[in-house]
């Protein structure tokens, strides 16, 4: 945990930029949009019924028994393992990382840091008033306990600091993260350096196909508010009592919160496009490159947001394989025909969530 005050007098606040409107200011609503209110209506609920002929035809699939577990296979065939909990902010720390243009070792020192501090997990007590993923004390200028509890403020303020470090970039993983929190332990974040170093490799889409997440099947309500379970009757998590177009729109929100600025969009085929091309491109501009971060983020967040399958460069991640998930070739998913369309057509750089 921290000890002494980081570099910076304050971290400063998370560097997020927004557009859109005033918050809290409401809409005026012109003639022709009212005109156009009884053909949106209808598109609407054709999306809907859209989405809920996905999910059904999803739900036929075998599941497994799932761990809650997301891995990360190396190419030597080592593995390496985080509970989904965790898997979740590797991701965030990840998508920060992209929106401010740092390079994967950012990634890597962040979750190094994370892991022994906290364990990686948003936890609101520790040594004297330290708090959150990084242990950050609002006593030595973090920020007040509340800022620092938001998961966002917090990745967003180590990295402020990160960044000011003279030479992170070339110094071994546990010093770079020394030099920003101060501790006790100087040497304690080495041996979180393999596993970070895993997983923020394939979070910033370096390693292909490489990261997947044994998840319970989700339940969730049709359209008609029906319960849709998994396939063979096997226990489910619970989402919130989510539609499927509420599950999207969840998905979608999640995306804006971690990347804030990308690009995406909700297909007929009852899946949301994600255009990874809209993310800085960082030092490798591939967009397979950009579209694997992508798409490990929605597999790594698959547990908070519900997400159930997850299509990249012609590979799909199902969630209701349950232990046996892995990135199949589109040819061996099974996908629905609507769904299986919209992969085919999906162009370089393009993500399915659904």
């Amino acid at each position: 945990m921290p000890r002494h005050p980081p570099r910076a007098s304050r971290p400063g606040r998370a560097r997020r930029t927004r557009t859109g409107r005033r918050a809290g200011a409401v809409p005026r609503t012109s003639a022709r949009a009212h005109g156009c209110a009884g053909t949106a209506v209808a598109v609407l609920v054709g999306l809907g019924l859209a989405i809920t002929a996905v999910v059904l035809a999803l739900n036929a699939l075998v599941t497994s028994p799932a761990s809650g577990d997301c891995v990360v296979t190396l190419q030597d065939g080592s593995q390496q393992t985080l509970e989904a909990d965790q898997a979740d902010n590797a991701a965030l720390f990840a998508a920060v990382a992209a929106h401010r243009d740092l390079p994967a070792r950012a990634v890597t020192i962040a979750i190094a840091t994370a892991l022994q501090e906290s364990k990686m997990r948003n936890i609101d007590y520790g040594d004297r008033d330290s708090v959150g993923l990084f242990q950050q004390r609002p006593s030595q200028g973090w920020g007040t306990v509340e800022e620092i509890m938001d998961p966002v403020y917090s990745t967003n303020a180590f990295y402020d600091v990160l960044v000011t470090v003279e030479g992170w970039e070339d110094q071994e993983i546990t010093d770079a993260a020394q030099d920003v929190q101060r501790s006790g332990f100087p040497d304690a974040y080495a041996q979180h350096e393999t596993r970070g170093r895993a997983f923020a490799t394939a979070l910033t889409g370096y390693s292909p196909a490489t990261l997947t997440c044994h998840l319970a099947p989700v339940e969730e309500a049709t359209a008609d508010g029906a319960a849709a379970a998994g396939g063979d009757g096997a226990a489910v998590a619970p989402v919130a009592g989510a539609t499927p177009p509420a599950r999207l729109a969840t998905i979608q929100a999640r995306l804006q919160r971690d990347f804030v600025e990308i690009s995406s969009q909700v297909l007929p085929a009852g899946v949301l496009q994600v255009d990874a091309t809209s993310l800085p491109p960082g030092r490798d501009a591939a967009p397979e490159r950009r579209a694997w971060a992508v798409g490990h983020w929605a597999v790594a967040t698959a547990s908070a947001t519900g997400a159930r399958v997850v299509a990249v460069d012609g590979r799909v991640w199902l969630r209701d394989a349950g232990d046996d998930a892995t990135w199949l070739p589109v040819a061996d998913a099974g996908l629905p025909a609507g769904l299986r369309t919209a992969v085919d057509a999906a162009g370089p750089g393009a993500v399915l969530i659904g």
